[in-house]
């Protein structure tokens, strides 16, 4: 009887010390950003891009792997940021939370970089009476950003030189996702450093990223009707403003030969550019911003080429907001992304019913 009891004993603390998983495409988990989905798992490319559930239990662990090594992720349990997360190629399961009180929790999975530091797989999630419980309520607000360096908050992070790598990128405190958990609206974020509209550092403009699903496929194209946003804030044109003064750079010869383009040709990529933005949103409020690097320093001609476009458009429900430049070398830290992030707050305040 006793060996009977032993064995009894044994597979009930089995049964309690069983490991749980929940696979990616669980009903009752959520995601944010543009996600593509394959047979094994859901793929998570965009800066802001992020996974969500609700469960219950003392742990919670997830499966992925890493198209790069580049990229990191923001743990966040129950509103708190707890650790920074780095994933490697092969798949392996990483302990996201531990010891945690044996109740109901949130976790929510943060991309911090953008598209060029990888794509990473997401396979399901796993621990030890793990519970999953129903889904965060999504809010009714729904913002995008179309942006560049600025909006992926790219070497927001570096205090001592201007580096671009994964570790010091974070979106998460990059203005546009700020201004979105200030609204408590849903978030998509579709940037890349050094994108422009006219040109950029590399043979891609925005206008031919801005509808992808997966940014580094031109024939993966986004369906549109999946997230209408209510506002669309339009932060692009940095990268233009330098490039074009360049005629000894690649991009330049690329996209002009070796003639300037024009201040006409300027305002009407831009104009073309917001017009596309607005076929696939008709009802959306579109902000077209500029700041707050040296596009918008003393003299500079660029906050009236997005004026003279915007204004020929004729659009009541187009904005312009420019933030003035602010006359530090690099990149916006993270002040410097604060008053960025205020400014746009204030404005749609001021501005926009939603």
């Amino acid at each position: 009887m006793l060996v009977i009891y032993f064995f009894m004993m044994a597979a009930i603390s089995c049964k309690q010390q069983q490991e749980i998983n929940i696979a990616f495409n669980d009903s009752q988990l959520a995601y944010d950003g543009r996600i593509r989905y394959t047979n094994e798992a859901a793929i998570l490319s965009w800066p802001g891009s992020a996974i969500h559930i609700n469960f219950s239990g003392t742990e919670i662990k997830g499966s992925f792997s890493e198209s790069d090594t580049a990229n990191y992720y923001n743990v966040i349990i129950d509103g708190k940021i707890i650790s920074r997360m780095h994933f490697d190629k092969e798949r392996k399961t990483y302990t996201l939370a531990s010891g945690l009180e044996n109740r109901a929790h949130s976790l929510k999975l943060f991309k911090r970089t953008e598209w060029d530091k990888g794509s990473t797989s997401f396979y399901s999630f796993s621990g030890k009476d793990l519970k999953i419980l129903p889904p965060p309520a999504k809010p009714k607000r729904k913002i995008e950003f179309y942006g560049n360096s600025i909006s992926c908050g790219y070497a927001i992070e570096d205090l001592t030189t201007d580096m671009g790598i994964g570790f010091f990128e974070n979106n998460y405190n990059a203005f546009p996702a700020v201004t979105a958990r200030h609204f408590n609206a849903q978030y998509s974020c579709i940037a890349k450093s050094g994108i422009g509209i006219t040109v950029s550092w590399f043979p891609l403009l925005m206008k031919e990223m801005y509808n992808r699903l997966n940014p580094e496929d031109s024939g993966s194209k986004w369906d549109f009707s999946q997230y209408t946003p209510d506002i669309v804030v339009i932060n692009l044109m940095q990268n233009d403003y330098w490039i074009t003064n360049m005629p000894d750079n690649d991009q330049f010869k690329l996209r002009f030969g070796n003639k300037k383009p024009t201040s006409d040709y300027i305002i009407g990529e831009y104009k073309s550019f917001v017009q596309s933005v607005r076929t696939q949103y008709p009802g959306a409020k579109i902000i077209c911003m500029l700041g707050n690097m040296d596009i918008t320093s003393k003299g500079s001609l660029w906050p009236g080429y997005v004026a003279t476009a915007t204004g020929q458009l004729n659009d009541k429900n187009v904005f312009n907001l420019v933030v003035p430049y602010k006359n530090t070398p690099g990149h916006p830290r993270t002040d410097e992304q604060k008053i960025l992030a205020n400014s746009l707050v204030a404005f749609i305040d001021k501005n926009i019913v939603w």
